[in-house]
């Protein structure tokens, strides 16, 4: 038997409504979501509808990424002709041509200034043998300088008033054409979102309609709210190049026996873009009690060792998260959950997984004043309101056999995440999807 469980906020957006996918600047789509009616929203969607979903998220992800990439150069030649130096657009030729002239003003003040101080060096000079004449002639040059001096000072002004707002213009038209470009390459960002969780939503139907067989022993297994997972010790800062050792407390808080439970822990991180899958450069590993030795965490994400227990009952779990060196700065999750397997085919968990945001710093790091990561619920679509209903954002990941960590759950052979700038937009955007899933094998 297995147990697929695939937490998406945003796949119920990409199921029940396919066309609520991207809506770009109206110089490259204008895709816009369309009405649904309740009956629609709580309908189970069918293979073909998935299928016809994730056609169109890929769609909408092709024309916003080829409109990114589009405005990426369009964005580098407008920069590149608003270049004060050889810019040939009309605002830095304007620009330029103020500095000039504010320069040539500059220049003509200190000349005129220096005039006046000549002047009044040559009337000083004059003696009392000086004629009338003379005396005249040296007082109206320094009049005359001093005139010169003022108009010099006034043009000046005027001068670098032009410049600084022709500056002023210029900046604004540069500032602009950043947003544009952010505009764009926000959508292609959103797109890839929804066509990770069209992609995840449809993996999941048909995965489990090739299971719909399995199980029949014991009946579907069941959400179990007593059966906890708490992690301590894990801090919401990690560093490039360091190994952190935390704990996981698996609980059983329920009235019923479990013959085998197991622990669920996925890891996920990308560079500070969000756009960059960083997960290769994380080794997560563990040991308890009955398995003291280090072990890396497996494919299906799953930690043996937990074994059964009794009403009432707990089991630790050691883990340690190791970042390679090379590990980019940004942004991580980490995910927890239980399950448990009995004997007589029943199973069932915890219907949620509890979710650690954390930062990641580069190598080399200080990590300053870090704190404990703190809680917070996601759900799967359906939740009937038993447990906080979440919104998260990241790509499926699950842990190699190596104790790396690698992307699954998507019809494309890299997908990497639609987050940017900081774990609250790594984890509030459009998609998570997350596959936890039973080992197969002598222990299944």
């Amino acid at each position: 038997m297995k147990i697929r469980r695939v937490l998406a906020t945003a796949v119920a957006l990409a199921v029940t409504t396919p066309a609520a996918l991207l809506s770009v600047s109206p110089a490259y789509a204008d895709t816009k979501p369309a009405a649904q009616t309740q009956d629609q929203q709580k309908s189970k969607p069918t293979i073909k509808e998935l299928e016809e979903a994730a056609a169109e998220a890929q769609k909408a992800y092709d024309k916003a990424a080829e409109a990114e990439a589009a405005g990426r150069i369009e964005l580098e030649k407008t920069l590149d002709d608003l270049s004060e130096v050889s810019g040939t657009h009309p605002l830095a030729v304007a620009s330029a041509a103020a500095d000039r002239a504010a320069k040539d003003a500059a220049a003509a003040q200190t000349t005129a200034d220096q005039a006046v101080t000549d002047a009044k060096a040559a009337l000083d000079a004059l003696t009392e043998d000086a004629t009338e004449e003379e005396r005249t002639a040296a007082e109206t040059a320094l009049s005359e300088a001093e005139a010169t001096a003022t108009t010099a000072a006034t043009a000046k002004t005027a001068a670098d008033t032009a410049a600084a707002e022709a500056r002023e213009k210029l900046d604004d038209a540069r500032v602009a054409a950043v947003r544009a470009y952010g505009v764009l390459q926000n959508a292609a960002e959103e797109a890839l979102a929804v066509k990770v969780a069209a992609d995840a939503a449809l993996a999941k139907a048909i995965k489990e309609a090739e299971e719909a067989g399995e199980g029949e022993e014991g009946g579907a297994c069941e959400p179990e709210l007593d059966l906890t997972s708490k992690v301590t010790g894990l801090p919401d800062k990690l560093v490039a190049g360091t190994s952190t050792d935390f704990s996981l407390r698996v609980t059983n808080g329920s009235d019923r026996h479990m013959d085998e439970v197991l622990a669920f822990v996925s890891v996920h991180a990308t560079d500070r873009s969000g756009l960059k899958d960083t997960g290769k450069f994380f080794r997560l590993q563990w040991s308890t009690k009955s398995a003291p030795k280090w072990q890396n965490a497996d494919s299906d994400e799953y930690i043996d060792g937990v074994g059964a227990l009794k009403p009432g009952a707990h089991a630790d779990v050691k883990l340690r998260l190791t970042l390679d060196k090379a590990t980019p700065a940004g942004n991580g999750v980490a995910f927890f959950a239980a399950d448990f397997f009995n004997e007589d085919g029943s199973c069932g968990g915890a219907p949620d997984l509890d979710m650690y945001e954390f930062d990641v710093k580069a190598a080399g790091s200080k990590p300053g004043k870090t704190e404990d990561a703190k809680p917070s619920k996601t759900t799967k679509p359906g939740n009937t309101g038993t447990t906080p209903q979440g919104s998260v954002s990241a790509t499926p990941v699950t842990t190699g056999t190596n104790g790396s960590l690698a992307a699954t759950g998507s019809s494309s052979a890299t997908t990497p995440i639609a987050l940017a700038g900081g774990a609250a937009v790594l984890l509030g955007a459009a998609a998570v999807f997350v596959v936890r899933r039973r080992k197969t094998g002598a222990d299944a």
